[in-house]
């Protein structure tokens, strides 16, 4: 007998069919001489009400037993639903209890929990209606990414987890070792790590950028999107040690076509989770954030707001507002200042921050004719701050050396990146993306650790 989806059984409504659906108990009502049991199997919001009788075998012996998260396989006649609120019910013809939930210990019961109470129980939370939502949303935005690179031709490619190259040169890396350090520490890192795995020091990635470069110089178009980390004590709600950023990289563009590609990907991108998750995120509307579809909607309808790093120092500084951090020129943009920019002086949009000084960003943005500021953007959303940042990069062989100098790169270590300005360079330009951060957006929460299945945090490896 065919086992149906819940969701697809309450799209299509195949009335009057005998069918089979597995799930977990969510909750159980009882009646004279019969019980209502409310079904979920995660494929959607909505639960599938079984109508379970007293003539079932094992009713007195089982179903009056059922709790809160105890899992079911039934089998039964799906038919018209009289009560109101739902269009169909199950009559169960047969019921198999398949596990067990102790109501004395089950820690999830009918009731709102707190999402700090569920990070303590990251095996279960994703049970709740709240964490289940944003799952689907986050499956969702990470199909709408795919499908929005390769509708444009973007070739995607695997960047490697463990490197050898620190892209932001922000020295911020986990280190990868099959060594046990010795008492005392290591006197001499490179002698040491030459009788590694790899012959010398490695880490996991910050970003695949580099790498992805690479491939642009040859197939024109390509993303990566994957896993990347930062070992940065940042215990905040904005911060992660792992998460999955989503990095294209093009020949033959310019920071105008790189503007283009990253605000069409914001839109595209929420007007699928829109659309393919319209229960999910009308509940994050309802009990998450009440401004949450209207944002969204405003995101994708509205052009984003487009400003100069120095004209947004000027407004930051004319605006009245009182910011914890300093706002100056050759300063890096804090969150309070991102937000301000998207909430007060774009009205809510997007804002696009372009033309950084060259002091605060790495050495492979293209240096402006100003030799100043850098060819970089930022694209910053309400509620959020930065969601994306990027730049043209410097395809210019004699500037790259001079930048890459200054920054203290070793030229024979980064030799083959060298290597794509001295045979054919071209014009060519990126951005990431952090994924987890678009969730966020998309789903109103607040804390970066209610997006990610298995939050990485100081101090939190759990799972």
């Amino acid at each position: 007998m065919k086992e149906y989806r819940i969701k697809t059984i309450l799209s299509k409504q195949p009335l009057n069919r005998r069918l089979t659906i597995n799930g977990w108990v969510r909750t159980r009502r009882d009646g004279k001489g019969f019980s209502f049991l409310e079904i979920n199997d995660g494929s959607c919001l909505a639960n599938l009400q079984v109508i379970a009788d007293e003539e079932l075998a094992n009713y007195a012996t089982e179903v009056k037993k059922l709790s809160t998260g105890c899992s079911v396989r039934v089998c039964g006649d799906l038919v018209a639903s009289p009560a109101r609120g739902q269009e169909v019910e199950l009559r169960a013809a047969t019921l198999t209890v398949l596990g067990w939930a102790d109501p004395a210990t089950y820690p999830l019961q009918k009731k709102r929990h707190s999402f700090e109470f569920l990070r303590t129980i990251p095996h279960l939370r994703p049970r709740t209606n709240a964490l289940a939502a944003v799952t689907r949303i986050r499956n969702a935005l990470n199909f709408a990414i795919h499908r929005f690179f390769n509708q444009r031709g973007f070739c995607q490619i695997h960047t490697p987890i463990i490197t050898t190259s620190d892209c932001e040169g922000a020295g911020e890396m986990f280190t990868v070792t099959t060594l046990t350090p010795p008492q005392g520490g290591v006197t001499d890192p490179e002698s040491w790590f030459a009788g590694d795995f790899f012959g010398r020091r490695a880490g996991l990635t910050v970003s695949g950028q580099l790498q992805a470069e690479i491939y642009a110089l040859a197939l024109g178009r390509v993303y990566t999107f994957g896993p990347t980390f930062r070992a940065e004590n940042s215990n905040t709600s904005r911060h992660l040690a792992e998460f999955w950023m989503v990095e294209p990289e093009m020949a033959f563009c310019d920071l105008s076509g790189n503007m283009e590609i990253a605000a069409s990907c914001v839109k595209e991108t929420l007007g699928y989770a829109m659309d393919s998750c319209t229960e999910d995120l009308q509940l994050l509307n309802r009990f998450v954030d009440k401004g949450l579809l209207a944002r969204l909607q405003t995101i994708i309808d509205s052009d984003f707001y487009h400003i100069s790093y120095t004209e947004a120092i000027r407004k930051l500084n004319g605006g009245g507002a009182d910011f914890t951090y300093p706002v100056k020129w050759g300063l890096d943009l804090q969150a309070e200042h991102e937000r301000w920019l998207t909430e007060v002086a774009a009205g809510g949009r997007p804002v696009i921050v372009t033309d950084y000084p060259r002091e605060i960003k790495p050495f492979y943005m293209r240096i402006n004719d100003d030799e100043k500021t850098v060819a970089a953007m930022d694209i910053l959303v309400p509620g959020i701050g930065e969601l994306i940042g990027g730049s043209q990069r410097e395809e210019r062989f004699a500037v790259l050396t001079e930048r890459m100098d200054k920054a203290g790169l070793d030229m024979e270590e980064y030799g083959w990146y060298l290597d794509l300005r001295r045979y054919g360079s071209v014009v060519h330009s990126g951005f990431g993306l952090g994924f987890e951060r678009l969730v966020q957006l998309a789903t109103g929460m607040r804390n970066i650790r209610e997006v990610i299945p298995f939050p990485r945090t100081p101090g939190s490896a759990a799972c």
